[in-house]
């Protein structure tokens, strides 16, 4: 998955465009780059999943 790609799914996430994204295990270090860096990183929870493949959804209570 590009990083461009990644920004769009982050977005889409965040505007309820969509429920859910899957970042596969190779992606994820690069994933995970993006979203820390964001002033709502607490907003995304990650789901990981057998195999290492990561569900990330947007919650919007902040996590403590």
């Amino acid at each position: 998955m590009e990083q461009n790609e990644m920004l769009n799914g982050i977005e889409q996430l965040k505007n309820g465009e969509i429920a859910q994204i899957l970042i596969k295990k190779e992606d994820f270090l690069t994933f995970r780059q993006i979203i820390v860096n964001r002033e709502d990183f607490k907003h995304f929870r990650g789901i990981a999943q057998h195999g290492g493949d990561v569900i990330y959804t947007y919650i919007e209570e902040a996590r403590s």
